[in-house]
Parts: C-alpha cells; sequence; structure tokens
C-alpha cells in the first residue's frame, strides 16, 4: 500500500503537470514578485504553519499593521463627532474610506451609502429591523422573507425578526431557483404594493459554490421569484463570504443591500463591517431607537425627534469605530500593493482550488474506493461557479465516514489549520449530508450541539471539514495538505511524512534537541511517617511531622519492585488480583509527572494535582497542543518543607512554595475549559524563569485555596440533590485511570506497524507517560474499565463518570516534546475512530477528618455497569493500605 501511495502522491503533486493539462490559462502569484518572498517578508509569522481557514478569517500583512501604526503615531484622532480641528481630520478621514469602500465595489456616493456596523452579522440585522415589513391581516397577506437554505445563521435569523413583525418566512432550496428561473416571470398586480425581501449569499461559505449574480436583477425585475406572490421584490446579497477573494462589481449588479466584514478581506481589523445600501430603497428603511449623532434634533421631556437626512447618519448610532475605520484604508492600501487588486486575488485561489480539488478527488485506497467524498456543487471549472473553498469528509477503505473531530487533531499534528463542523450554515450541512430534520433533532437529543466535536451519531457525519485558500496562500500550502491526507490515509506508519518542522525539543548550543525525563524516581511516604494530626486537606498543609517525603532508598526500591512485578503479571496473563500499580500527579498543568508510590487524597482529588498552570502574557492557560516543550519542566513536591520545587534541562532549580501568602497574594480570574477560576500569581521570579526557558513572557499561577470549582457531571445516585465535586485546574474530573492491559494492547498494534520488524517503537512506560493518567491498573482484559461504573480503593469509593475522548497531546513523547502521530492515528483506527483512553473517576464520598492516602499496591475492586450490586465491602479490609 506504501509503494502504491508514494507513486500516486507523487504525480497527484505534480503541479506543473497539472497546469499544463487544464484547458483554460491558470494563473499562480502575482508577476514578478515571488509568491515566497512576500510570504516571507509579510506573513513570516506563518513559518512552518499551514493555514487552511481563510474563509473564516484571513490573515493581515505586515505592511498593513506597520503602515496603520505608524498612522497613529503621526497623527491625532479625535471623536468625529466635535468640532474641533483634530474631529475635522477624523471625520474627513472617515469619509475618504467610504468613497474606498464604494470605489472597490465599482460604484459611487450617488448609487450606495456605507453604514459602518460591527460585521456582517450586525448588517444583517440592521436590515431586519429596519426593513418596511407588512404584517398579515385579513386585507393583505403580508410582506415575505425569502433566503436560501444555504445561508449563514445570521441570515436565517432574520426570520425571527420577520415573525415578529407577522410577516412570513420561507426557506428556498438552490434546487428551488434554478427551477423558478426556467420558469421565468410570474404574473403580478402591477398595483400591489407589499414589499418583499430575498437573501442569498453571493458565495456558499459552506461548500465555496458562487450563486448567480444575475439573480439581482431577475428577482428585482420579477422576471424570476422565489414564491409566487404579487409584489415588489428587494434583494439583500450577503456577499461576506464572495469578497474574501473575488471583485463584486455593484453597477452591474445592484443589490439593495450588501453587508460585508472586513476582517474577511484584510484580517484586520476584526469587529467592523459595513452595510452597503442602494440610495434608492434608502428612504423605505425604518428605525424606532435613535443614539448618539443620530439625531438633527430631539426633546428630552417631550415626544420630539428628526433624525438626520442622511441614511449613514441616522443608522450609525453613537460613536463609530473610527480608528478601525482608518486601518481599513490601510488594508486597502497593502492589498493593492501586493498583488494587484482582486481579479489577481481571484485567479490565484481558484487555481490552488481547483489544484487541490483535483488531486485530493483523485486519490483512492488500493481497493478502488474513494479517500475523500467532496460535497459540491460545482465541477471547479472556473471561478465563476466555485469559490477557493472545499469541502469533504474523509473516509476509510469501506466507505464509512470518518468523524472531523479526528481528522481535524491529526491535522493539528501536521501544524495545519482547517476548519470543521457544519460552519453555520445547517441548510447547505443537512441538504450536503443528507441530514434530515428528523435526525438532526436526534442528533441533538444525543449530545451534539453547534461548534462541538461530536462527529459522528449512530456512524453518520453530523459535519465535515472544510479548507479555504487566501491570497497569500501558496502552492506549499496545497502540497502539504495533500500529504497529510496521503501520509494519514495511504501510507503505513513507517513510511509517515515527517511531523513539520516546529519541533518541541529545546535546541542545545550544538542544535540538537535536549532530552529531559518526564517521570523520575517514584516518592513513597513510609507509613510509620504517617502522622496523627488534623489530617491533610487540599486547602491546608500537612504538620510538620506528618509526611517525610525521601524513605530510605531500599524500601521505595522495594515497594516500586513489587508494583511492577504485579503489573507484569497481569501483562503476561496472569490475571491475579487488580492493583494499582502507579501514582501520578501533575502539580502544574501540561507539566511533566511527579510519580509517588503513597500520597495524601484532599477534596479536588491528589493533593496538588494540577494546581498551578502556566499562562501566557494575556493570561491565557498554555497547554501541550501549543507549547510541546511544558513537558520539559519537572515539578518536584516537598510535602515537609512545604514547596514544589521546578526544574529543567540547561535551567537552575526554582522553588515556589506550596501555599498563598493571603495577605500579599493578589486574585485574578483565568478560565480552564470554560470555567472561571479564582487564581494568584506565583510572582516576577518563577515568571522570569519561565519566560527565559520558553523565550516568550509567561507566568505562574495557581488556584485559590479560597476558590470552589465545581464539576460540571453530576455525581451518584446516593448523594443528596445538588451535591457537586469540587475541581482543581484539571480538564474534567479528579481523576484518570488507565488500565495497563489496555496499553499493552495499543503497544502491540503499534509494534505490528513496524514491517521492518524494528525494535518497538514504544515502550510501556512511555505509552503510559503520554495518557498522563493519576492511577495506573493492572487489569485483566483490554478496556474493560470502560465498562465500569465504579471502583473502591481500599476504603475510598469512585464513581466512574466515563470514557476520556482523547486529543493530539497523546501525539507528544513526554521525555522530549517530539511529536509522532502513530499513536493518535493507531488508537483512532483501532477504536472505530473514537479515540477513548482511560477513565474519569470522582470521589463518591470523602471524610478528611482524618489522614487519606492512595498507595501503590493498593487492590482495585470494580463494579461493572451490568451489575452495580456493591462487591463484598468487608473483603476490603483485608487489602486496606489506605490509610485512614
Amino acid at each position: 500500500m506504501a509503494s502504491e501511495a508514494t507513486e500516486s502522491g507523487a504525480e497527484l503533486l505534480a503541479f506543473t503537470r497539472f497546469r499544463d493539462s487544464s484547458a483554460a490559462r491558470l494563473a499562480y502569484g502575482y508577476g514578478p514578485r515571488s509568491l515566497l518572498d512576500m510570504r516571507e517578508s509579510e506573513f513570516g509569522r506563518l513559518a512552518g504553519t499551514v493555514y487552511l481557514d481563510h474563509a473564516g478569517a484571513t490573515l493581515f500583512p505586515q505592511s498593513q499593521l506597520t503602515s496603520f501604526t505608524n498612522d497613529l503615531m503621526r497623527n491625532i484622532y479625535g471623536n468625529p463627532h466635535s468640532q474641533n480641528t483634530i474631529s475635522k481630520l477624523t471625520h474627513d478621514t472617515v469619509e475618504h474610506v467610504r468613497y474606498r469602500i464604494l470605489a472597490h465595489f465599482h460604484t459611487t456616493p450617488e448609487e450606495y451609502s456605507v453604514i459602518f456596523t460591527a460585521g456582517s452579522t450586525a448588517a444583517l440585522k440592521l436590515v431586519a429591523e429596519a426593513f418596511p415589513w407588512v404584517s398579515q391581516s385579513p386585507d393583505s397577506s403580508g410582506s415575505q422573507f425569502c433566503y436560501l437554505t444555504d445561508s449563514h445563521t445570521s441570515v436565517v435569523g432574520i426570520r425571527n425578526v420577520v415573525m415578529a413583525m407577522k410577516a412570513t418566512s420561507t426557506a428556498v432550496s438552490p434546487e428551488d431557483m434554478w427551477s423558478a428561473k426556467e420558469q421565468g416571470a410570474v404574473a403580478c398586480d402591477p398595483n400591489c404594493q407589499l414589499l418583499h425581501l430575498f437573501c442569498y449569499p453571493a458565495q456558499s461559505n459552506y461548500s465555496g459554490t458562487r450563486y448567480p449574480l444575475s439573480w439581482i436583477g431577475e428577482v428585482k425585475s420579477g422576471r424570476m421569484s422565489p414564491v409566487s406572490v404579487p409584489g415588489k421584490w428587494f434583494v439583500l446579497l450577503d456577499a461576506a463570504s464572495y469578497v474574501t477573494t473575488s471583485p463584486l462589481d455593484l453597477s452591474a449588479h445592484q443589490a439593495d443591500f450588501v453587508p460585508i466584514s472586513f476582517y474577511k478581506i484584510f484580517g484586520f481589523p476584526t469587529g467592523l463591517g459595513a452595510l452597503l445600501v442602494n440610495n434608492h430603497v434608502a428612504p423605505l428603511l425604518r428605525k424606532n431607537y435613535f443614539g448618539g449623532g443620530t439625531a438633527a434634533a430631539y426633546l428630552a421631556g417631550e415626544d420630539f425627534y428628526i433624525p438626520r437626512q442622511s441614511v449613514t447618519e441616522r443608522f450609525e448610532d453613537g460613536t463609530i469605530s473610527f480608528l478601525d475605520i482608518i486601518a481599513v484604508k490601510h488594508g486597502f492600501d497593502a492589498l493593492e500593493h501586493l498583488t494587484g487588486g482582486m481579479e489577481n486575488i481571484r485567479q490565484h485561489t481558484f487555481t490552488l482550488a481547483q489544484y487541490t480539488y483535483t488531486a485530493l478527488s483523485s486519490l483512492h485506497y488500493p481497493n478502488g474506493a474513494p479517500v475523500v467524498r467532496i460535497y459540491r456543487d460545482s465541477d471547479f471549472s472556473s471561478p465563476d461557479v466555485q469559490g477557493p473553498v472545499i469541502n469533504f469528509n474523509v473516509l476509510d477503505d469501506n466507505g464509512n465516514v470518518i468523524g472531523y473531530s479526528q481528522v481535524d487533531k491529526m491535522a493539528s499534528l501536521y501544524n495545519i489549520h482547517l476548519r470543521t463542523g457544519c460552519f453555520c450554515n445547517t441548510g447547505a450541512c443537512q441538504r450536503h449530508l443528507g441530514i434530515s430534520n428528523e435526525k438532526f433533532k436526534k442528533h441533538l437529543q444525543a449530545g451534539h450541539v453547534c461548534g462541538d466535536d461530536v462527529d459522528l451519531v449512530d456512524g453518520q457525519p453530523t459535519g465535515s471539514v472544510r479548507v479555504s485558500f487566501g491570497y497569500m496562500s501558496t502552492l506549499e500550502d496545497a502540497q502539504a495538505f495533500l500529504r497529510f491526507i496521503i501520509a494519514t490515509r495511504l501510507r503505513s506508519p513507517s513510511d509517515q511524512f515527517p511531523a513539520g518542522p516546529r519541533e518541541a525539543g529545546v535546541p542545545s548550543a550544538e542544535g540538537k534537541a535536549q532530552d529531559m525525563p518526564a517521570v523520575t524516581d517514584r516518592h513513597v511516604l513510609p507509613q510509620n511517617d504517617i502522622g496523627t494530626g488534623s489530617g491533610v486537606c487540599p486547602d491546608s498543609h500537612p504538620g510538620s511531622n506528618a509526611i517525610c517525603l525521601h524513605p530510605p532508598q531500599s524500601e521505595a526500591t522495594r515497594s516500586q519492585q513489587l508494583s511492577l512485578e504485579k503489573a507484569a503479571g497481569a501483562l503476561h496473563g496472569d490475571h491475579g488480583p487488580r492493583v494499582v500499580t502507579n501514582l501520578y500527579l501533575y502539580p502544574i498543568k501540561s507539566c511533566a509527572a511527579f510519580e509517588v508510590t503513597k500520597w495524601p487524597v484532599g477534596n479536588h482529588g491528589l493533593l496538588y494535582d494540577r494546581s498551578w498552570m502556566v499562562v501566557n502574557h494575556n493570561g491565557i492557560c498554555l497547554s501541550q497542543k501549543q507549547e510541546p516543550r511544558l513537558c520539559l519542566i519537572q515539578p518536584f513536591i516537598n510535602l515537609q518543607q512545604r514547596i514544589m520545587v521546578i526544574k529543567a534541562q540547561g535551567m537552575e532549580p526554582i522553588e515556589v512554595p506550596l501555599e498563598e501568602d493571603s495577605e500579599q497574594a493578589q486574585i485574578c480570574q483565568s478560565k480552564v475549559c470554560a470555567d472561571r477560576v479564582n487564581t494568584y500569581d506565583c510572582g516576577e521570579k518563577v515568571a522570569s524563569w519561565l519566560s527565559k526557558f520558553f523565550g516568550r513572557p509567561c507566568h505562574l499561577i495557581k488556584q485559590s485555596s479560597s476558590f470552589q470549582r465545581n464539576a460540571k457531571k453530576k455525581l451518584g445516585k446516593d448523594l443528596p440533590p445538588g451535591t457537586a465535586a469540587t475541581l482543581s485546574l484539571v480538564n474534567e474530573a479528579q481523576y484518570l485511570l488507565i488500565n495497563t492491559s489496555s496499553i499493552l494492547e495499543l503497544q502491540q498494534q503499534l509494534c505490528t506497524s513496524d514491517e521492518n520488524g524494528k525494535e518497538e517503537l514504544f515502550p510501556m512506560k512511555d505509552l503510559i507517560s503520554r495518557f498522563r493518567a493519576n492511577i495506573i491498573t493492572n487489569g485483566t482484559r483490554a478496556f474493560e474499565e470502560e465498562k465500569w461504573d465504579e471502583i473502591s480503593i481500599g476504603p475510598l469509593r469512585f464513581q466512574v463518570l466515563g470514557s476520556c475522548h482523547r486529543c493530539q497531546m497523546i501525539c507528544i513523547d513526554q521525555k522530549t516534546g517530539q511529536r509522532n502521530q502513530d499513536v493518535f492515528q493507531k488508537l483512532s483506527e483501532s477504536r472505530q475512530r473514537k479515540v477513548n483512553f482511560g477513565v474519569y473517576l470522582m470521589h463518591e464520598s470523602l471524610d478528611l477528618s482524618s489522614p487519606c492516602f492512595l498507595s501503590v499496591g493498593s487492590q482495585v475492586l470494580p463494579v461493572s455497569k451490568e451489575n452495580v450490586e456493591l462487591h463484598n465491602l468487608p473483603a476490603l479490609k483485608k487489602h486496606q493500605d489506605v490509610s485512614s
């Protein structure tokens, strides 16, 4: 298979051959200047990254930002509503940008007005609220709002405003519109004064299909009608997706309303858009609310209000975002300087899309089955009918869809960034994927909502994968994406492409990555050193006589040897009692493990597990997905000295107190998995240490001991209503447990993938470390843990909350920070494309009136979901090595 894929892939990626075979002349690039030179000088931040979500947001060039900031530094811009000379400069500059926008769309201020909004969605909302809808009544059928089913959510949302106005909304399929075009003009009453609105996208944000701009004139003239009703039709053209890579000539296609977003065109500024309004229809628009700058005159104590005359002044409530508007001017300058104009962008991006489509649709498995299913309405023959967007799902060799979430995670391992889901276009998603309304509601009942990673329900896709090109996209981007598909579907693991140029090892002076073990010698808490004080709680430190972290080496060695022998027995078929073979905590979220043989248990889980996290300069939590080198940071907890020591290769160790100084700690807020958490900064000294290691500003923060974060997942049937488990900075649950039998099965599958019979690529300990679990147990069967309902470890009882759905972090070698895609891909293949591994645990109840500990060697007694009768609890006392 690998050799066939190699030969086929090489042929598919021959761009010159593809270009020569094309009937039409295909343009690539922008004249004499090298596209790669432009990428290097203007988009250097993209080095090593393949960005293919330009339909979501394109990227700004360096020169645009430099020019804009220079403008701000050289000039003073004030509120344009003021009358001073500085504000006059602002007003005149804003008006100049309006003219520039109209010129870009080949029209004039005499034909169109530009109303600045917060984006295309706000522009659509403005139309919905200002259009002169006629309500249904005994004497009138009322206005109609018709919209193409292949429309963005923001278009479909207009129907709620229409409903409130007691008018009618009708969804029209693309097939209905083609039929309406064939049927031609419909009879209409010239005396009918009803006003109707038809909305459709110039380009589908789902598939890139470009719908005819001729529909504008045909619908307005009555030569075609979305529905057969008397009255006058107006056209709202959703151009947000279309104008990102194509010129729009409003002198030829005079839509009544055209919403746009500027970040889609330039990448910057975000949060700014416009509604282009045909001046012929502007007098029809109605407005209730009036804000600052929109009134010619009004009285505060009387219902008296006179609006300003121009449509822009009437509808721009309050002070417009004038600095962002000035940034638009620099966006136009940069775009024209770099590309020569939108027609060049149109040709360049289409060439890339047509090439990628041709190569992608040609990929087949050895049995002849296609590798992808492309959702399209065109044959990619011309930029008139197709934009630079490709929507697809990846298939296995039996024709089954591989969930988009799995594809997305694999793509990120190759540093390829694409978009997945339904893209805020449910109508197109249903149409292309064959999802009926009943199926859609069933997906909702199964837990799938817009924007999540529930990609398959009953084996059927809930969404798809989209790649889209922008003006700075290159052939290398397209080929990297195609190589990724070939590597993950048509090549054996031993024949795969490298992960990419950005790897995580820390360069040494010789240029080699420095390795740092992620797990060091285990630490044991000997029984005779356990104190008899008030107990160990997560929010207080133990007394000085409570715990010793450094036992005699012989005892630690014996304990470790015992656990390894028990684990080995299970792996080699000796199905003795299940025991805990390893215990890990991760004091700093996403950093290296701290392995112990006995450790205190608190309200949040293992004491100090994920109590700290590293954040960037904006206070955003860093994980190994963004910064793989986090695994090279090794924390050690010393409970006796009440400190955490942090080590890393090439760095002097640094100490951090385990508890905050309540008088000096400044509480700040952060987020973990959408949960708000109260934290405090651990100080500039450790921040400088981390910043030096990572080469960028970082801080270490710790969850405040006075803050309680409740788990979203509810606990047990026997607990009082409203009882919630509390969490540290973990993602989902207090504990994660994995089974060595499951690891062994995965290891065997990975070894069989090595066609050359080399030594094992993934030693057991390395594999275990990738899954970052707290509790390792020697199960009797692979993945039996997924059938457990609850478990007991000594007197502690845990509820099993479900499987852990894995992300691409399992592909990171915890010793080196290097990526390898094999683990994720093999797990996806072997587990029917659901990358589940390990189970989440929560305490069912916990009495901390006396110290509680988890220990290696403790017996694990599970209760399966099929048999929720509890095991004989007195038998636990025979194996009690959890002290309470």
